[in-house]
Order: C-alpha cells, then structure tokens, then sequence
C-alpha cells in the first residue's frame, strides 16, 4: 500500500501525520496538534479534560476520528486518535489559542501540497525524493524505488478502472501477488525485518524493489491481456504475474546461493540490521 506515516512541523513542534492514498486523505494525530497549540505538558490529559467539558466536540471526535497506528517518542506504535482537516477545523474552534490562525494556515498548506502533486505528479516525487535523501538512502536505490511506485501507481490505475474500490481489496490482491514471489504475506515480511508502521518498500533491499516491481508489472500485464474485472479475476491474475518473478527469484537465488528476501531494513541505527547499498545512518 502507499499509505505513509510522517511527522510535520508546526511551530517547532511535531504532529504525527498519516496519508491514505487510496482515499486521498491526510489524518492528524489529534493529541499532537493540543500539544501545538496549548503548549500544555500534558496534551493527553488536556484532551481528555476539553472532551469533557465540551460533549458535543467529545461526541464528535468519538464518532468521526478513527484510530490510526502512529509511532510514539519511544519508537513504539500505538492506536492513536487521528482526524481529518474538517475534524480538526472543528478541533480548533474550541481551543482558546493564539495559535488557531496560523495553525489553520499550516492546515491549508498541507492540503496544498497534495493538490500540487495532483495537478503535477513530479512534485510529489520531488518530495519523496528530498525525504528518501535525508534518510541516508543511495540515488541508485531511490531511482529503483521510485520506478517501482510507478509501476505500482500503473497497476492501481487498472484495478479502480477495472472496478476495484475498496481500500480492503488493494490490500488483498496487493498481498495476493506479494505471497506468490516472495513466499511471505506482506505482514510476515514486514516482521521479517522488524518492522512496525513503516512501510515496507522504503526497507526493502534492491533487489526485493526490483522483484516487487517484475511482480506487479506482470500481474498488469497479464490483467489487461485477459481484461480482468473485479477482485477475483484480477487475483488470479496476481497469483500469475507473482509466479514470474518468483521463478525469477529462484533461478537468481541457484546461481549466486544468497537468498533475495532479506531481514535488513533502514531503522535507526539502534534498532535495524542495515542494508547493503544504503547509509549505516539511514
């Protein structure tokens, strides 16, 4: 999925976002913008205290804002109350703060930004770009990983045309063709390496990318030749398009004997098995 967790700044304090591609939405930790804009030492306690006083706002976050994993200060992921620009608006109004302007300012920004990169696909890239290079990661496996979302984007292009909707059925066939080439789900992977939230694409080694990308490159292909519609015809076409890169794989793990799924990622220097190819600081 393209789903991403990353942190933004406001005011010299950071607010843990998270971007659902499918739905084209930005969702805010909410603790974190109390944080932003009362300055309280306990945002936690100062949510719950304005969610009390002010039942309708506590109404309203409760039935609007869903729980979205976000990574806490000690590198742990949690479930954390996450709302959309109108939760937050609405968040705002009620919290007496100097803040709230320019906090809404920030708010139209970011929203901006994803209108651009709609409008021009290559600032979005840009960005990715900036944010790959600031982790440490090699211009060889950047230009590889940013050929595999294009790949990627080709592949959920067809599946919405084809009558694929839902958020549940990406990550289904996504996960289909995934199991076929590497022998592992998505969640196996990510565990692999020890990964949480992150997404597995940016810790996956070069050649995991360029097999990733064979695989759903050929599940397209083979969909557009057999005009697959729906979820089940385009899952059959996922498990074929992943049997080409997995005989792929196999033939390139016999001659050179290293295995091509790997458990090295891109953590902190704490916490990951670094890769080959990438910064021991990414």
């Amino acid at each position: 999925m393209t789903d991403q967790n990353t942190l933004a700044a406001f005011d010299n304090t950071h607010i843990r976002r998270y971007y659902n591609a499918e739905t084209e939405t930005w969702y805010f930790a909410i603790v974190d913008i109390v944080a932003a804009l009362t300055d309280s030492k306990n945002p936690t306690d100062y949510l719950k205290k304005i969610r009390k006083r002010d039942t309708e706002l506590g109404s309203y976050l409760g039935t609007n804002c869903p729980q979205v994993p976000m990574m806490t200060s000690t590198g742990k992921t949690r479930k954390t109350l996450a709302g959309t620009v109108e939760h937050v608006l609405r968040l705002v109004q009620s919290i007496p703060s100097p803040k709230a302007e320019p906090f809404k300012l920030w708010l139209a920004k970011v929203g901006y930004e994803r209108i651009q990169e709609t409008a021009d696909p290559s600032k979005g890239l840009d960005r990715a770009r900036e944010n790959w290079q600031k982790m440490g990661r090699s211009e060889k496996w950047i230009q590889q990983r940013m050929m595999g979302q294009e790949t990627r984007n080709k592949l959920t292009d067809y599946w919405k045309d084809s009558g694929v909707s839902e958020s549940s059925d990406f990550a289904f066939l996504t996960n289909i063709i995934h199991q076929e080439w590497s022998g592992l789900s998505v969640q196996h992977h990510k565990n692999f390496k020890g990964l949480s939230n992150q997404n597995l694409r940016d810790h996956m080694s070069e050649a995991e990318l360029i097999f990733t990308a064979l695989a759903e490159l050929s599940t397209r292909t083979i969909a557009e030749s057999e005009q697959a519609k729906g979820v089940s015809q385009n899952a059959d076409a996922g498990k074929k398009g992943g049997r080409i890169a997995k005989k792929a794989r196999l033939e390139l793990e016999e001659k050179t004997g290293k295995p091509v799924i790997t458990d090295q990622n891109y953590l902190p220097p704490q916490q990951h098995k670094p890769l080959k190819g990438g910064s021991e600081n990414a």
